[in-house]
Parts: structure tokens; sequence; C-alpha cells
């Protein structure tokens, strides 16, 4: 695919931290074929924290929603002084239509039967999957280090969006059980969003009598994406925390029941996703076994 350099480009991405992640591999194409480029980002506040470091980065514009899409008024507003080189558009909106812009590249939303990034390389005509990224700093690494400062921890994200998607944390609490059956120095690095609701959710192994460490709810984006990448491995729950995981190389299982693992499954390097018996979309998180889990962590972790 032939690209004309771009010196001015805007992308604008999802509100939610999981489709933000998928959509790095995008944007990090852009970036290599754009070498001279700035670049502003458009999205939700959830996900801001994912391009603090991102290079060629000008400046991130979050979208706070508002009612009566007042939000896209207030991103045209923030956007209308500037002449843009390019836009890319993973939400399709009509935005883009009132910027000037030498170039406009607008990608569809909803939901399809195959998975999100397949999608987008697909929309773009690209002839090969451009996997998603992540970027961090040594300070951010450093920081990671003083947390987590041995080699023996594997990350738990016991929390998600909606309670379907949730495998209960008793499970978490056995599966880490039956880790320490074979190696009794681990420890679990327990990793959850902020506010009080993740906290409840992730509260029943924070309290468990179990080597855990708490790395929840009070880090940046950036700061966690260093702390997974202290981990061996990582277990959790069809979130945006497991999206990160896989664009941070973390070896990662993702669990599976009601959410579709064909559009959402973790992509990476080392990536597996389990899921609940039943139909897909449809099974109960609940029927996936500690058992099946731990099975599937061999080759993965160990």
């Amino acid at each position: 695919m032939m690209f004309f350099k771009s010196k001015n480009i805007l992308f604008i991405t999802s509100t939610r931290l999981g489709d933000a992640v998928l959509s790095t591999g995008i944007l990090n194409y852009f970036i290599q074929q754009n070498s001279q480029a700035q670049f502003t980002i458009a999205c939700g506040p959830v996900a801001a924290g994912l391009f603090e470091h991102m290079p060629q980065r000008k400046r991130t514009l979050v979208m706070e929603k508002r009612s009566y899409d007042r939000h896209w008024f207030d991103l045209w507003r923030a956007c209308i002084g500037q002449p843009w080189d390019r836009i890319i558009d993973l939400r399709g909106s009509c935005i883009s239509y009132l910027l000037w812009a030498r170039k406009r590249q607008m990608v569809r939303g909803g939901r399809f039967a195959e998975h999100r990034t397949h999608y987008l390389a697909r929309a773009f005509k690209l002839d090969m999957l451009p996997l998603p990224v992540v970027w961090t700093n040594p300070k951010d690494d450093q920081k990671a280090l003083e947390y987590l400062p041995k080699d023996s921890y594997i990350a738990f994200a016991p929390t998600a969006n909606w309670d379907g998607k949730i495998w209960p944390a008793g499970n978490f609490i056995n599966l880490a059980k039956q880790f320490l059956s074979i190696n009794s120095k681990l420890q679990f690095a327990v990793f959850y969003g902020p506010g009080e609701k993740e906290y409840a959710m992730a509260s029943p192994l924070l309290h468990a009598d179990l080597p855990v460490i708490d790395v929840g709810g009070r880090f940046s984006l950036s700061e966690v994406t260093s702390l997974l990448q202290r981990c061996q491995g990582f277990i959790g729950n069809d979130s945006g925390l497991m999206h990160l995981s896989a664009a941070a190389n973390v070896p990662t299982l993702g669990l599976f029941g009601p959410s579709r693992v064909i559009e959402y499954a973790p992509v990476g390097k080392k990536t597996r996703a389990v899921i609940a018996p039943g139909p897909e979309g449809e099974a109960p998180i609940s029927a996936l076994t500690v058992e099946k889990v731990f099975q599937s962590c061999q080759g993965l972790f160990f």
C-alpha cells in the first residue's frame, strides 16, 4: 500500500481501553510510514494514558462523553483550526468530513465476524497483520522494578466492565493454589482499574491467604504496562488489561464466556484464549473450570 508523506495526522480511536489497544498496531504502522509526521490522538479518558510515551505524538485530545453527542462538537472545535494532511478515523464519525484534510481514511464501527485487528488490516488494505504495541519509558520501568523486584510473578486480572465476563474470584484463588503446588516461590500480582467498584471485584483475591501483591487502581497506564512486563504470565478476564498485557508481549491467557472470542481474543506474540463450554457469545463464564484454565497455561507460562 502506497502512502504520501504526511506532516499532521489526526488519529481518532476508541473511548474504551481494549479497542484503543487493538488500534495501536495500525497507528504504529502509520508512524513507521510517516517518520516526519506529528500525530494528534483523539480518544476517551480511560485510553488516554496509552499514548503518553508514543513517538511523534503532538498532543492527545481527550473526548469526555457528553449528552447529545456534544463531545464530537468539542473535538471539532479543538481540530478546526488545524489543516490536516491525513485524518484516520476508526470511529467512522461525521467529524472527519467537517474538517479540512488532504486525505481521509474512515473505518466503519460495529460488530464483525472476525477479529478487530484483522478487520482493521483489511480496511486499510494491508498485506500484514499489525500487532498492537505499547510505549513505556525508563522511569516507568524503574518504578515497576521497585514494586516487583523478583522474577516469579503471575499477573491476575479478576475484573471486567460487566459482570457476565467475570470469572469467579474463588476460581482465581484455587488456580493460584494449583500454581503454588508446582512452584512455591510464585507470587501473584493483582491488577485492576481505578475506583471502588474495581477494588471490590478484586478484593476477595487481595485478601486471600496467598502471596499477593496489590498493583491495582493507582498507577498510570504506562506504569501498569511496565508492571505487567515484570510478570512471567498473565491470566485475566476479557478486558482492557488483557489486551494491554498481550500488546506488552507478556504471555497472556484470556478467559472468555459470553464475550466473543472471534472478535476480542488477546493478540500478541504469545497469547491464548480459553473459552467456557457453550455457544460462543452466550456461554456462562462460571462454567469455565479451574482445571481447564490451569491446563491452558501449560506451554504458555511453563
